[in-house]
């Protein structure tokens, strides 16, 4: 920082560390203690100021989490976290990674933290699960690679089968975001009908509802969990314990269909922190494929900067930072093609290099234009990877929504096939033979499919 003084602020939370700290940093020349903040919000609210360039507080501070960490950096702020004496050091340092904070103090050696607060530092901080896990090996460990140069990778189908890797362990998957316009297109019903085709062909698939407005996957699907997965994800995100218990947030409905069931109330989507969505994705990615039933809406909000939380569509903004592809839905109605078409616009805009595939739901013939003249109107507006066209078939999504089931249990038609050609684009060819399982019924037992 040159010759120019460091201004630090410091949030004890009356720890005993704290006179020790405030007597080190006042006695260092080119450091100035700005103020003493009562905890971890008074701090954020006295960064937000921007006049401070780091901040002092203990790694057990409440309401210490990523995206408090992600807001001090945005105000220019480097947080430096005073270590327990009661947390072992490599549980700190894997905590520390997790959340972004990457200079430690042992609280023994807190007189040393004018030290920490002048010195740079070493490595920029891990954007992805793997890097982070490499991270935590502690300031000796080498930094992680960066993100490759280049123009965006393009995004081979992968083996159907490919669950397991070589040593059998569960093999990494992609993200596949589906998302949509307003006016109900039927975004969960395809995330539903394509996850569970996933899981047919034995691939490991973790569903994510993770609609800030109109979460229905638990309810077409007959759970009947009293706690929200993606609640539970988010305070063990919170928490920097999420990649041990992953298993905790999710419901099985079959040996590779896995379910995290969203919000019980739309009102609760500021209790998800942000980062906490995309951290739970990128878990999920490593063990197999994710789909993601998104919201509508991709409006900033102008006010989640204040306080630190979240906007109501940052759930749906952060799944589409995080997919690895975005499957976008829209109805084949004028008003639905419409809508469409300002949304793959808007998507172009803001997400560049994310492969986007398009499905024009309930397709039929009494609209009275053809497949290839609605493909015209689409190309027109982006050049999807692929793009496919699901029939209306009322009757069979009635027969799986009254039953709880999805719509492969419910029995092959017109749309099930079309589902299996948009997983086939996807993720490759099906397997000839996929053998019948078993899901888990929600009182515990199962029944073959």
């Amino acid at each position: 920082m040159g010759s120019e003084p460091v201004v630090v602020l410091v949030a004890a939370a009356g720890a005993a560390w704290e006179s020790t700290a405030v007597e080190a940093l006042n006695a260092r020349s080119g450091v100035v203690l700005l103020k003493r903040c009562v905890d971890v919000d008074d701090l954020l609210a006295a960064a937000s100021a921007g006049q401070a360039d780091a901040a002092v507080l203990g790694l057990d501070a409440h309401g210490l989490d990523a995206a408090a960490v992600d807001l001090l950096r945005r105000y220019r702020v480097r947080p430096v976290a005073v270590v327990p004496a009661s947390v072992a050091p490599d549980t700190a340092r894997l905590r520390a990674s997790r959340i972004g904070v990457r200079t430690l103090v042992p609280e023994g050696r807190v007189d040393t933290v004018a030290d920490a607060v002048t010195a740079p530092e070493a490595s920029p901080e891990p954007t992805r699960v793997a890097d982070r896990a490499a991270y935590a090996g502690g300031p000796g460990a080498p930094p992680p690679p960066g993100p490759p140069s280049g123009p965006p990778r393009v995004l081979a189908p992968l083996d159907a089968e490919g669950s397991q890797d070589a040593d059998g362990a569960p093999a990494p998957g992609r993200v596949l975001a589906v998302w949509g316009p307003a006016g109900a297109p039927g975004r969960s019903t395809v995330a539903v009908a394509l996850a569970s085709e996933l899981a047919r062909r034995r691939s490991t698939t973790m569903l994510v509802d993770a609609d800030p407005q109109a979460g229905s996957t638990a309810q077409q699907l007959g759970v009947l969990d009293e706690v929200s997965g993606l609640l539970a994800a988010a305070r063990l995100a919170t928490a920097g314990v999420l990649e041990e218990r992953l298993a905790s947030v999710q419901r099985a409905l079959g040996p590779h269909l896995r379910v995290v069931t969203g919000l019980p109330r739309s009102d609760r989507w500021s209790e998800v922190r942000a980062g906490s969505l995309e951290l739970l994705l990128e878990l999920g990615r490593e063990q197999g494929h994710v789909v993601v039933d998104t919201g509508a809406s991709l409006e900033d909000d102008p006010a989640a900067d204040l306080g630190g939380r979240p906007g109501r569509n940052a759930l749906t903004l952060g799944a589409l930072d995080v997919a690895d592809e975005v499957l976008v839905v829209g109805t084949a109605d004028p008003v639905g093609l419409s809508r469409l078409a300002r949304g793959l616009v808007e998507l172009g805009e803001r997400w560049p290099g994310t492969p986007v595939r398009v499905a024009v739901n309930q397709m039929r013939p009494t609209l009275g234009w053809t497949r290839e003249e609605v493909a015209s109107m689409v190309h027109g507006f982006v050049a999807p990877a692929s793009l496919h066209f699901l029939p209306e078939d009322r009757a069979g999504v009635d027969r799986a929504l009254v039953a709880g089931r999805t719509l492969l249990e419910s029995g092959e038609s017109p749309l099930t096939r079309a589902v299996a050609e948009l997983a086939d684009a996807l993720v490759g060819a099906a397997p000839a033979a996929a053998p019948a399982g078993l899901r888990q019924r929600r009182g515990g037992r199962a029944r073959r499919r």
